[in-house]
């Protein structure tokens, strides 16, 4: 997660929400539904893999930026030093200020470009005084970006959200997405599967270590998480399903939040509107929709006005 100084980590607060889909439709095997006609959707998962192929590099002596497939929106960062306490930050095109704490050394980990084309700026923060939160810049690199398909940053795993072949969550996926036709119907049966079998985990929320790191196997173990867990699992499970998909990180009114985005073929980019009657969409919060009534939930949700995104992963 993002934790900037003066956010407080209970900022997460005890709503979450991972922001997705459709309660009024039910999942594609549902026996209420009515017999559809044309092809399945193909469920064979994809998975794309970030690799350091150490075509163009940058850095010094405490750091290797890989920068070979920018193209394909996404950065490898390998930090060499000692330092003990290390932030990745990478400013955008729109000038937003991503930050991320590196706690592993002598390896290679992803970090997405998530503000389309344009000047990017990568910078290696070190630690001069842990109690007064100071560092001092260690490394900087400019880099003009032009990303080769819009969709791709949301297709690659990522810090945030971390899958490979082998993963759990992409054979969970790939059978949550067996007999579907579209992929909304995919959205639909990830969604009703993580408001279903996965419990918010307060304790977890109050105690949260700075930096914290999703690991989307690991929830989809536990069946427990915070909103960044909810927001990440679900995340990774439609990005091996071909589904782009946006892990977010915003504020919910005063509260730091995490929910997603995706982009399904029959609608386009599905952002501020969640739910389909049939007729028209409404936006509907799927962690509260888990323990709430349904008219409580879209209470609360309304407009969508509530919701404001802050970082888009």
């Amino acid at each position: 997660m993002i934790y900037h100084r003066g956010t407080s980590i209970r900022h997460l607060g005890l709503i979450c929400l991972l922001f997705f889909i459709m309660s009024l439709l039910n999942g594609c095997s549902s026996k209420k539904e009515a017999v559809r006609e044309g092809p399945l959707r193909d469920n064979t998962p994809q998975v794309l893999a970030p690799e350091a192929s150490g075509e163009l590099t940058y850095g010094n002596d405490i750091v290797s930026i890989d920068a070979s497939h920018v193209s394909k929106g996404y950065i490898m960062v390998n930090y060499l030093g000692n330092n003990s306490k290390v932030k990745l930050q990478i400013e955008d095109p729109n000038a937003v200020d991503y930050t991320y704490l590196i706690t592993d050394i002598g390896q290679f980990f992803v970090y997405p470009l998530t503000g389309g084309n344009g000047s990017y700026s990568i910078s290696i923060l070190e630690s001069v005084d842990v109690e007064k939160d100071l560092y001092s810049i260690s490394f900087t690199q400019n880099m003009d970006v032009t990303i080769e398909n819009e969709f791709l940053p949301f297709l690659y795993p990522n810090h945030y959200t971390y899958f490979d072949a082998s993963s759990a969550v992409v054979s969970k996926g790939e059978e949550l997405s067996v007999d579907c036709y579209s992929d909304l119907d995919v959205v639909t049966n990830v969604y009703n599967y993580v408001t279903s079998n996965i419990s918010y985990d307060t304790p977890k929320a109050e105690n949260l270590s700075y930096g914290y790191t999703p690991v989307p196997d690991d929830t989809l173990a536990s069946g427990t998480g915070i909103c960044f867990d909810y927001a990440s699992l679900m995340t990774a499970m439609l990005r091996s399903q071909r589904i782009p998909t946006k892990l977010e990180v915003g504020y919910s009114g005063d509260v730091y939040h995490a929910w997603i985005s995706c982009y399904v073929d029959e609608v386009g980019w599905v952002d501020d509107i969640i739910e389909f009657d049939g007729n028209s969409w409404s936006l509907m919060d799927p962690t509260l929709g888990a323990s709430n009534k349904k008219s409580d939930v879209k209470k609360y949700v309304g407009d969508g006005s509530n919701y404001t995104v802050k970082y888009t992963y």
